[in-house]
């Protein structure tokens, strides 16, 4: 018995352990921005994040996702998103499923990428319908979806469940080229349940975790950032969302170990200037 192989679950334990132990230690450094820059600023290591992201870019527009979620977005609207994504230069828009059509449209010829959301924003629908929906919105025009995991079934220790959700959205995805990014919704969840959240979006070969959809009662925080990192590692992408609104947000954040930010105030960010806070949906 000894010398059987543990299961997933025992992993994602281990996982989980050893992560929470390693935060704990650098609880102090995450406990507030001001901490934290203060520690990049003296040159040391970033919450154990050895990347080149950990480094602040010059070109912060390029780390953006310039987002409009909000439900009664109008076409006007995802338009000018569009033409100021192309004027910045950001990484993406980011726009609910029914608009991504028109948005690859006018974004055609231009380097920024159309981003939509998958089973938004509850996370609830299941495997099946999430991964049709990401194929449809990849047929329409889309090269980075983001998904949201089934949170009840994480909550409920359904850990092989909330995998393959994962699992079937990602396959999808990268089927068709595109990138897979995995809302985690962290402010309905423990320590722990981001940790294996985390690490089960590894084991479904995810290319990003994110923090949050903007409509969960919450959004990204440093320490939630570095917790991600610190389960992920190096190679795997982090993205920040959810009250990413000033320019010295946005930095605390990829000094923790995010190389995306989505953000509905993405004009403001790069240009120094703090955003509003429309609902636009992070």
């Amino acid at each position: 018995m000894a010398d059987q192989e543990p299961t997933r679950d025992q992993l994602v334990e281990l996982v989980t352990r050893e992560v929470l132990a390693a935060l704990a230690e650098r609880a102090d450094i995450c406990a507030t921005p001001e901490k934290l820059r203060s520690v990049v600023a003296n040159g040391a290591d970033r919450v154990s994040f050895h990347g080149d992201a950990g480094d602040v870019p010059l070109d912060l527009a390029k780390y953006i996702d310039h987002t409009l979620l909000k439900p009664d977005a109008t076409q006007a609207e995802v338009d000018t998103m569009c033409e100021e994504a192309v004027e910045y230069g950001f990484a993406s828009v980011c726009i609910n499923p029914t608009w991504v059509r028109r948005a690859a449209e006018r974004l055609k010829g231009s380097d920024v990428k159309v981003c939509t959301v998958i089973g938004f924003p509850l996370g609830a629908t299941t495997p099946e319908i999430k991964a049709m929906e990401a194929r449809r919105a990849l047929r329409d025009g889309a090269k980075e979806v983001d998904m949201v995991i089934n949170v009840g079934a994480l909550k409920s220790g359904h850990n092989e469940l909330v995998r393959k959700d994962i699992e079937k959205v990602v396959d999808a995805a990268h089927e068709g080229g595109a990138i897979a990014k995995v809302i985690l919704e962290t402010s309905l969840l423990t320590d722990e349940e981001k940790v294996i959240a985390s690490a089960l979006s590894k084991q479904a070969k995810a290319d990003f975790v994110k923090t949050s959809t903007g409509f969960g009662g919450g959004g990204a925080t440093v320490y939630d950032v570095a917790l991600m990192r610190e389960t992920v590692g190096p190679d795997m992408g982090v993205k920040a969302s959810g009250g990413v609104r000033t320019l010295e947000d946005a930095e605390d954040m990829i000094a923790a170990g995010a190389t995306r930010i989505g953000a509905s105030a993405g004009v403001q960010i790069v240009g120094g200037n703090e955003g509003d806070s429309d609902g636009k949906g992070y």
